[in-house]
């Protein structure tokens, strides 16, 4: 398996946007349909996009490859095999590099997860979300904990690398509670595991329903709390946090989202997908529309699914890279964001923060938050970039 080289890479990212059901809690790009998808011709969309985006990379050799959802375990082997061999057609891919298919435990078929190895996957992101049935149907998820289970079971044996996702500060949900499920997850996990707090997001089911006070979450000090228990388990089980909610066994790091918060390049290909590369000397923003079938539509007519896209300003990629940067424990290249934003941090501004241990330095070249200052990572982000 090819290790991470500390590069921040060119991943190409792949958006399923299909589901059997829409979690109350999910504002990703999601749709159900209740009639067969035309998979054979969506995989031929795919093909022609990336066509176009390969025009407008040039040649790269790609670092990571990624399906994501949507719920891409809902796609035929022969689908996913169609998309990947179209990436290898357009772009260099090395052997042994990180391929991952994000997969729900309902969806889980062995023969289907055999079909996705042989495809060229090495890596599966199983959403488990829980391991109490009470919460899971909180959740609106279709698994139950024997699902979960099973899934993990079957994708540690047929798979190289495997990452499941846990949701925490779930409503009701105790530090004592939230330590035993967690420590259940680390004795099934393989090498990897996201951990995210529960958040209400506008436009979702759950976004009224507490409006409506339906229920609760955690406030601020409590979900504090079980976001300190979750470092300190994690670490002394070995899976440190490597980002704000992703730990991992040294080395078994997710390849492609180093990509995204070490500020690479990638492509997004896909309804709703969002892509950041350079095209000539200029760093550009593409996204798609987000409907698949007109996404499908505008693909078939005109060759792309893109409907707009921006070319960033050189302050605009310091601000991002250090919104996106911060969030790593390794932290940032400062001469890599003095590069960009044309001038160093303010000192007096830093001398403060790194005094509130908000931040420290990391020899001469790089920059990073505190455990102190992950907490509060927007308002340190604000601050250091004002």
């Amino acid at each position: 398996m090819k290790r991470d080289d500390g590069s921040p890479g060119f991943g190409v990212y792949l958006h399923w946007p299909f589901c059997a059901a829409k979690c109350p809690y999910c504002d990703f790009n999601s749709h159900v349909r209740h009639q067969p998808v035309d998979q054979e011709r969506f995989a031929d969309a795919f093909k022609r996009e990336m066509a176009g985006m390969r025009q407008r990379t040039g040649p790269r050799e790609v670092t990571s490859i990624f399906l994501g959802g949507g719920t891409p375990s809902l796609m035929k082997p022969e689908t996913v095999g169609a998309v990947l061999d179209a990436v290898a057609a357009n772009w260099t891919v090395p052997d042994g590099i990180e391929i991952t298919l994000e997969a729900n435990p309902t969806s889980v078929e062995a023969e289907r997860f055999r079909g996705y190895r042989a495809a060229g996957v090495n890596r599966v992101s199983l959403g488990v979300q829980a391991l109490n049935n009470t919460d899971l149907r909180f959740l609106g998820r279709m698994h139950n904990v024997t699902d979960a289970l099973g899934a993990i079971e079957l994708a540690r044996e047929i798979f190289p690398r495997l990452s499941f996702d846990l949701i925490y500060a779930r409503p009701n949900q105790t530090l004592d509670a939230w330590e035993t499920e967690l420590r259940e997850a680390i004795g099934y996990a393989a090498d990897h595991l996201s951990l995210y707090q529960l958040t209400i997001e506008e436009g979702t089911p759950f976004y009224a329903l507490h409006r409506a006070k339906k229920f609760a979450i955690p406030d601020p000090d409590h979900a504090a709390d079980l976001y300190e228990l979750t470092q300190a388990v994690t670490a002394q089980a070995g899976l440190p946090a490597y980002e704000v909610s992703n730990h991992a066994v040294p080395g078994a790091e997710s390849r492609h989202n180093l990509t995204y918060w070490r500020y690479g390049e990638y492509v997004g290909i896909g309804p709703g997908a969002h892509g950041r590369f350079v095209e000539g000397r200029q760093r550009i923003v593409t996204i798609a529309e987000r409907h698949p079938e007109n996404w499908l539509a505008a693909v078939e007519q005109n060759g792309t699914g893109v409907t707009s896209g921006e070319q960033l300003t050189p302050w605009e990629e310091a601000d991002e890279l250090l919104l996106m940067g911060l969030r790593l424990r390794e932290g940032i290249e400062v001469h890599r964001y003095e590069a960009l934003a044309g001038r160093g941090f303010e000192p007096e501004r830093l001398s403060f923060l790194q005094g509130q241990g908000l931040v420290e330095s990391i020899g001469n070249s790089r920059l990073r938050a505190t455990p102190a200052g992950m907490s509060v990572l927007d308002a340190l982000v604000a601050d250091l970039a004002q």
